[in-house]
């Protein structure tokens, strides 16, 4: 405990701060990696389940598996990267926008910055110099009313890196429920058993993990991720189940 609080309060120092704030804010992928790999396994499982709950053979259940994993993986990834370029599209079109209005209403643009700071508490002279010092500079002005007016944080995630991070863990992650349909020599039942272990303990691990980052009780994140799963599973294997009783699915 002591030699943490005395790294924070190193990381505290003068030249400690002004070094981390010189350095470029980083580009996680960790959320993108984190969506893509939950969702990976969700779906394959639930595929797996809705096979098996109506009844279909265990080849039948790999092969919708497999199609699903990779035409899902692409799908998201896709998505993601729309999301992302979209984002960047609209701060970008919310600068400009900005920048043509400081260009054509200094003064009423400085006004907003006024109200917006006098909100936060500021007022007489100190207001002035908050709106002064800002204006002064029009990149950082810009940025100001951005975060402030129009409550858009700035975004340096890379779309392609986001799309990548998100296929590669939706594949990678939503493999794992195909395994025992892959590897072992035993009935639907049992490969499925398995498969639902196996589902069971990477979305705890997901879970879990998160937890490193969100500073979360570990075990609770684990629980948590594992529910939401395990939902999902039951919801399609007795979708499956219920459709094979309504359509007299024959069975192998």
């Amino acid at each position: 405990m002591a030699d943490k609080h005395q790294q924070l309060l190193a990381s505290h120092r003068p030249d400690a701060i002004r070094a981390r704030l010189a350095q470029p804010a980083p580009s996680s992928v960790i959320g993108d990696a984190v969506l893509g790999g939950i969702d990976g396994c969700v779906t394959t499982l639930a595929v797996v389940a809705g096979a098996v709950g109506a009844g279909f053979p265990s080849v039948v259940a790999l092969v919708l598996g497999l199609a699903n994993l990779v035409a899902d993986a692409f799908s998201m990834a896709v998505s993601n990267y729309e999301a992302v370029m979209a984002r960047h599209d609209y701060a970008d079109s919310l600068r400009r926008e900005e920048h043509e209005h400081i260009l054509a209403t200094p003064e009423g643009e400085r006004e907003e910055l006024r109200q917006i700071f006098a909100q936060k508490g500021f007022s007489g002279e100190t207001l002035e110099t908050i709106v002064a010092t800002l204006s002064h500079d029009e990149a950082i002005w810009v940025d100001t009313m951005l975060t402030e007016e129009h409550r858009v944080q700035a975004d340096r995630s890379d779309p392609m890196r986001a799309a990548v991070a998100t296929f590669g863990a939706f594949v990678i992650v939503g493999a794992v429920p195909l395994l025992p349909f892959l590897a072992m020599d035993a009935d639907a039942p049992r490969q499925f058993a398995v498969s639902i272990a196996l589902g069971a303990v990477t979305f705890f691990c997901i879970g879990s993990g998160k937890s490193l980052f969100l500073a979360r009780p570990w075990f609770r994140s684990g629980l948590s991720t594992l529910a939401a799963g395990g939902a999902a599973t039951g919801l399609a294997w007795l979708t499956g189940y219920v459709l094979r009783t309504v359509f007299d699915i024959a069975t192998a």
